[in-house]
This record gives structure tokens, C-alpha cells and sequence, in this order.
């Protein structure tokens, strides 16, 4: 016998150990499929996705049951040293090229038929692979940041990620013999890659504007997301009628503020995700399955739904 479907109620709010993974009562897709779409039928729901949307384009994931242990580097590393700094820059210009290579894959452009259809207002993503836009969504806030671009850490001037490559590969003609074919390189979500070439005679140009520290348009471990992407986060959370949490663990407190916010003003918390989440004892309902084949299920009759509620 499946067990209960977990159903919200209105001022039912977060747990008071929101550090602790609780012990979920996850549904598998065939059980939870029927009570999902219950709590999203008619509504206009915000996404929330992570790493798990993007595994099936060939991007490996942080915290998955299969993911492989990393450590990526800190802000603090990056700002306080420039030999780690350029450390990173001969890693990043070679694993970068791999989530150029990236194409979307069914998840990305179910969500953006969704989006068309009107079951899905907006989608609030932690990856900074580009693919939702790539997929056709077109209102996706890069929580993140985006991989396509760096950014003047002194005077906020932005280039394109091809732009700065070309002057690194200028500057560092070894390594980019390296760099020049990524596909057999390991690599990370955040475009780190295993290089053994990753010396401290890399050199990595200043802004051409000011002569100020560039780095990745993306928010590093222990930095602060753009405040103007957390208050067009905030927005949208705000108007939505249900969350619709994919592929993340949501394990940073950047994306699961917002799952706080649904719980106490009430609206369905829908949670799909491959393993445990910090938000798990929060869900309306949680699904243990992939991304994918969730939304494979449930986009025809959600499209249908949306269609149903147009005047």
C-alpha cells in the first residue's frame, strides 16, 4: 500500500530544523503522479530547477546519489588570491566549452510547452547552463548566474564568454592547445574542469575597461546571488498559485527561502526530485523519480488543464 499522500494545509509552515534532511514520505512516479497533479490542476506554477534537469544534456550534478565528490572553489578563494584565481581561469576555459556543447533535453523543452500552454509562469533555476532559454522558456531567472558571460568585479562591465576566451587562449598559447578539444575532459556544473595543466604561470588579463578583477557571471560557493535576480525571484514567487520544485536538493538556502514562502502563504508545494531534499518534510507531495520522466507524464494533462482555465 503506497503511503499517504502529504496534502498542505492553510498556515502550515517550515520545520524548525531546516539544516536537518527529514524522513520523507517520497511517493515513486506512478504513485505520486495522480496526487501531483491534483495539487497542480488549474494553477499557474513556478518552477524551481536544479543540476537534475540538466544531467540528461550530459552536465553531471553536486549532490545526486551519483554524483562524484568535488570541491569547488570558494569566492573568498577567488577574490583573495590571484594564483588561485588563475588556478581557476585554466580549469574554467577548458570546462566551459563542454556546457557550450550542451544541448537541451526533453525536460528543458517540456517546460517551455508548458510555459506556452499557461501552466507555468516562470521558471527560477540554479544552473548556469542556459539551457531553459535555449529550450524556448522565456521567463527564467538565472539565480546563479549564466556561464556565457563574465563580469567586472570593479566596474561591472560584462563580456561574452567567447570574447574573454580568445584573450586567454591569447595570453596562454600552451594551454590552449589543451583547451582546444574538452569533450574526454571531466567537468563540473560550474564549468570546472580535471586538467592536470593548471599552473600558477597561467595568466589571466585584467578588465579592459578598468583594469579591475574579472570573474564568471556565475555566484560562486559563499556568495551572495544578484539582489536584483532574488527580488524578481521574490516577484514571482508572490504571484505564483503552486511551486513546482525539480532536480534539486535544495540543499542552498538561495533556492529553498522561496519553497518557504509558498508553505506559508499556502499554495501546493509539488517536489520531484532523485533523492532527498531539504524541503521534503515541506511538500505537499514528493516524488523520488527523474525529472524527465515526471514531466513526460504529466505535461498533456498540465497543457490541458491551462487550457482549460483560459477564458
Amino acid at each position: 500500500m503506497s503511503p499517504p499522500v502529504r496534502i498542505l494545509r492553510a498556515g502550515y509552515g517550515p520545520r524548525d530544523e531546516p539544516d536537518l534532511f527529514p524522513d520523507p514520505q517520497a511517493l515513486s512516479l506512478e504513485a505520486g503522479l495522480p496526487a501531483a497533479l491534483e495539487q497542480l490542476a488549474g494553477r499557474e506554477a513556478l518552477v524551481i530547477s536544479g543540476a537534475g534537469m540538466s544531467t540528461a544534456s550530459g552536465i553531471p550534478d553536486y549532490r545526486g546519489p551519483d554524483a562524484q565528490p568535488r570541491q569547488p572553489m570558494s569566492f573568498q578563494e577567488f577574490t583573495g588570491s590571484p594564483e588561485r584565481r588563475a588556478h581557476y581561469w585554466s580549469r574554467n576555459q577548458i570546462g566551459w566549452r563542454n556546457l557550450q556543447r550542451a544541448e537541451p533535453n526533453a525536460a528543458h523543452r517540456s517546460l517551455a510547452r508548458l510555459e506556452a500552454a499557461g501552466a507555468v509562469r516562470a521558471v527560477i533555476t540554479q544552473n548556469i547552463d542556459r539551457l531553459h532559454e535555449r529550450a524556448g522558456s522565456r521567463c527564467v531567472i538565472d539565480l546563479h548566474g549564466r556561464y556565457d558571460r563574465v563580469r567586472c568585479m570593479a566596474c561591472a562591465t560584462l563580456i561574452p564568454r567567447t570574447v574573454w576566451s580568445d584573450r586567454l587562449d591569447a595570453l596562454n598559447p600552451e594551454a590552449a592547445a589543451v583547451s582546444a578539444d574538452p569533450a574526454d575532459i571531466d567537468f563540473a556544473p560550474d564549468a570546472d574542469a580535471e586538467v592536470a595543466y593548471a599552473g600558477d604561470a597561467y595568466r589571466v588579463p585584467d578588465c579592459p575597461v578598468c583594469g579591475g578583477v574579472v570573474k564568471p557571471d556565475v555566484v560562486f560557493f559563499g556568495e551572495s546571488a544578484d539582489p536584483d535576480d532574488v527580488a524578481a525571484a521574490w516577484h514571482q514567487t508572490e504571484l505564483a498559485q503552486a511551486l513546482l520544485v525539480l532536480g534539486t536538493s535544495l540543499t542552498v538556502h538561495s533556492a529553498r527561502r522561496f519553497v518557504r514562502r509558498a508553505v506559508r502563504a499556502g499554495i501546493p508545494v509539488v517536489i520531484v526530485n532523485h533523492g532527498q531534499t531539504r524541503s521534503d518534510a515541506d511538500a505537499s507531495v514528493k516524488i523520488d523519480a527523474q525529472v524527465a520522466d515526471f514531466l513526460a507524464a504529466a505535461e498533456a494533462p498540465l497543457s490541458e488543464g491551462a487550457r482549460g482555465r483560459r477564458p
